[in-house]
């Protein structure tokens, strides 16, 4: 299968504090280096607590911060990460919160043309005709083009945020929590609607969200970010229904379910590392009930469970038996 997205080694680092010199006193690594391969035509989900690095990842994935190292490939074809220009034909973001993600001082009509404009140098005529067609395929009408932002609810608004993305003709969308913000009804039809198109226009995922139910029902694979690395990757149903990282189980009994009390899933006071002083070994050895001296020492790797999964554990939790 064609791969639509290949990262290499990707990471981010951020400096931190200034010194007499103007030099930086220390640094968080904020995204260690990913290695990652998503075919064409898959949703990839993406999940993991607050901090773990999923919106830097996006935010390179776009071209909205250089990486500190490696490389992005879209479709074979090598981009360069210094120039933010060279993303807007190929990948494109669809933010969490539509309203404020829409220029407030502009139309409609001129949110669209901006891409069609500057990315593909359309004349007027093309131009709407190209916006027509986009705003038939996200059920818009037409003349909602020359009002203002305010004047949306939030699904027709994220309706246009994913006609703006479309309108670039790019074959990768990052879906940054796309629906955290719409009400429960008008969350199914936002996803109903980017299922649609996803066949229609033969798109690729990457869907990021906290919704752990969402991502499992719209995701074909997931991948579990923590501290900044990917600690488990594999098909959607089988990670949660049968995680082999610890940290994945965490979070799947964390998630909130109708008819089941809330209850803590590990002891007070468990937090993430420092990341001005991360740990030497696992980043969630202090969190694990499972962790060894080795797991407090050295890093694990991500490798294959032997069940189409991949985790980063030197003791994974049992797969489950037939």
């Amino acid at each position: 299968m064609t791969a639509a997205l290949r990262l290499d080694g990707l990471s981010k680092t951020f400096p931190v504090g200034r010194g007499w010199l103007g030099k930086p006193t220390a640094s968080v690594k904020a995204v260690h280096p990913i290695d990652l391969t998503v075919p064409r035509g898959e949703t990839l989900g993406i999940v993991g607590e607050s901090g773990c690095g999923k919106s830097t990842l996006a935010r390179m994935l776009v071209g909205l911060l250089p990486p500190s190292t490696g490389s992005i490939e879209i479709e074979g074809a090598a981009l360069d990460t210094a120039d933010p220009t060279a993303f807007g034909k190929r990948i494109q973001y669809v933010f969490q919160d539509p309203i404020s993600s829409l220029n407030p001082r502009k139309t409609i009509r001129q949110v669209m043309e901006a891409p069609l404009r500057h990315l593909h140098g359309m004349k007027r005529a093309e131009r709407e005709a190209r916006i027509r067609e986009i705003f038939a395929d996200v059920n818009l009408r037409e003349e909602f083009l020359d009002r203002y932002p305010h004047e949306f609810s939030g699904g027709q608004a994220q309706r246009i945020g994913i006609a703006r993305a479309l309108a670039a003709d790019a074959s990768i969308l990052i879906l940054d929590e796309p629906v955290s913000a719409l009400d429960v009804s008008v969350q199914a039809q936002v996803l109903n609607l980017l299922a649609d198109l996803k066949g229609k226009r033969d798109l690729t995922y990457l869907f990021i969200s906290h919704d752990l139910a969402v991502v499992e029902a719209v995701a074909d694979r997931i991948a579990v970010l923590y501290f900044g690395s990917v600690v488990e990757i594999g098909p959607a149903a089988q990670v949660f229904a049968a995680p082999r990282h610890p940290y994945t189980k965490l979070l799947a009994d964390s998630a909130p379910v109708v008819g089941r009390p809330l209850t803590a899933p590990e002891a007070k006071g468990s937090e993430l590392p420092d990341p001005l002083n991360p740990p030497p070994g696992c980043a969630f050895a202090a969190r694990c009930l499972r962790a060894t001296e080795q797991c407090r020492s050295t890093v694990p790797r991500l490798d294959d469970t032997g069940d189409g999964t991949r985790a980063a554990c030197f003791h994974p939790l049992d797969a489950p038996t037939a």
